[in-house]
């Protein structure tokens, strides 16, 4: 007789909490559902099938622009005037991967005491359209005056713009960059536009396609 009458309250405290927690959910902020119904898709050039998340834009999950790029700068104006050489001047050759994430690194050919590694964030602006804005920072520059393994004074930094165009097979792309040079106290002392073009970099690419 205990034992069913200890059986009828265990069951009437376990509906009681069924009715509680999610009453205690909502409360405290948290949604009922935690997260939002999915579906499956398979993977593009897969067999196999993966689960993508309702919400979510599945061009976002994979960007085309993302990986490593070999590119080239070239300078057409300097502080507004037009550099008097017929296609411009190279002024960077470099190597240039783009995170999933929205940040982006490059490893520029100049000089590795004057600093060639800096960072950017970009966005999709469209269609295989992206902005990129790049921040390289020249803060350790060597100074061959100084005593030696001294490292030189902080010479400021600079701002690259890019507006850029993906390429329909995703190989290549091309834009437009202004770059702006800042002095310590942040005035400009030397700008730039120009035109840029990249070429996807693949485990086959050899290092000769670089030059």
């Amino acid at each position: 007789m205990k034992s069913t009458r200890f059986l009828a309250i265990s069951v009437s405290i376990f509906a009681l909490a069924l009715t509680i927690i999610p009453n205690a959910m909502a409360q405290c902020g948290l949604p009922n559902k935690l997260i939002k119904p999915s579906s499956w898709s398979p993977q593009h050039g897969a067999k196999t099938p993966r689960l993508v998340l309702a919400g979510f834009d599945e061009y976002d999950s994979h960007e085309p622009i993302v990986g490593m790029w070999h590119v080239v700068f070239t300078a057409q104006t300097q502080n507004g005037e037009t550099i008097p050489v017929t296609g411009g001047v190279v002024i960077d050759n470099s190597v240039v991967v783009w995170h999933p994430d929205g940040t982006e690194i490059m490893n520029s050919s100049r000089s590795a005491q004057d600093g060639n590694f800096c960072l950017g964030v970009w966005e999709r602006t469209g269609d295989r359209t992206y902005l990129l804005n790049h921040i390289p920072w020249q803060g350790n520059v060597f100074d061959p005056t100084a005593a030696p393994n001294a490292i030189g004074a902080p010479q400021g930094g600079a701002q690259i713009i890019e507006k850029i165009t993906l390429s329909p097979d995703g190989n290549s792309y091309t834009g437009t960059f202004t770059l702006h040079a800042y002095d310590t106290s942040g005035n400009v002392y030397v700008w730039f536009t120009g035109v840029l073009s990249a070429k996807r970099v693949t485990p086959n690419t050899p290092f000769s396609d670089l030059l």
